[in-house]
C-alpha cells in the first residue's frame, strides 16, 4: 500500500523567513531564498551585521505573539519619533543601535562611540573618574587616538587641560561638538537611508496586518 506524499510548505512562501537551510541543499529550487543577489542585497539594504539586525527586528517579528504593550516590542510610532530629533533617537536603545550601525557603515561610528562614553563617565563615581577620563581621552581625543574624533584644536587642548584635574563635566565641551556634528551632518542623512526607512516601512506593514 503507498505512502500518501507529505506536502511540504515552500520556505520560500513562508512569511518572516530571513533564513533557510544551508544553500546548496535549496540549490536547484525554482526560487532560491539565499541566491546572489539575495546575498548582495541585505548587507547593502540593511547595512547591519545579522545580529544587529535581529535585534532590531525581532520584536518586529514576535509582534503578533506579544502583546502591543510589551516594552520589548519596536513599534512603527517608535521609530517615527527618531525623526522628531537627534535627542529621541539617542534616547532609544535600540534607535542607539541602528544608528551606530549606520555611521559604520559611513566609517564615523567613533562619533556616537564618544557620546555614549561621555554619558557613561558623567555617572562615574569621584574615584574611578581619573582612569575613565585617561581612558576616553586616549581613545577618542588624543591626537594619536585609534578612533579620534573631529573636533577643533581649541576644543581638543582644553580637554587635555581638564582631565588633569577630572570632573564629571570636562568632556562636556567636546561631547557637545561631535553631538552638533552628528546632528548637522550624519542625522539628516541617516532619516534618509535605508537602514532606517526599510525598518520603518517593515514595522508600519506589520502593524496593518
Amino acid at each position: 500500500m503507498r505512502a500518501a506524499a507529505i506536502s511540504m510548505p515552500r520556505l520560500d512562501k513562508m512569511p518572516g523567513m530571513f533564513f533557510s537551510a544551508n544553500p546548496r541543499e535549496v540549490k536547484g529550487t525554482g526560487h532560491s531564498l539565499l541566491d546572489n543577489k539575495t546575498q548582495k542585497k541585505r548587507p547593502k539594504t540593511f547595512g547591519m551585521d545579522v545580529k544587529t539586525y535581529l535585534r532590531s527586528m525581532i520584536p518586529h517579528l514576535e509582534s503578533g505573539m506579544k502583546s502591543s504593550k510589551s516594552k520589548d516590542i519596536l513599534s512603527a510610532d517608535e521609530v517615527i519619533q527618531w525623526s522628531q530629533s537627534l535627542e529621541k533617537l539617542l534616547a532609544n536603545q535600540t534607535g542607539q543601535d541602528v544608528f551606530g550601525n549606520f555611521l559604520k557603515s559611513e566609517f564615523s561610528e567613533e562619533n556616537i562611540e564618544f557620546w555614549l562614553a561621555c554619558e557613561d563617565y558623567k555617572k562615574t563615581e569621584s574615584d574611578l573618574l581619573h582612569y575613565k577620563a585617561e581612558k576616553i581621552y586616549k581613545a577618542f581625543v588624543h591626537s594619536d587616538a585609534t578612533k579620534q574624533i573631529n573636533i577643533d584644536f581649541h576644543t581638543r587642548e582644553s580637554t587635555a587641560k581638564k582631565i588633569k584635574a577630572p570632573t564629571p563635566t570636562c568632556f562636556d565641551e567636546a561631547q557637545k561638538v561631535i553631538y552638533t556634528l552628528m546632528e548637522k551632518d550624519s542625522y539628516p542623512r541617516f532619516l534618509k537611508s535605508n537602514i532606517y526607512l526599510n525598518l520603518l516601512n517593515d514595522l508600519q506593514a506589520n502593524s496593518l496586518k
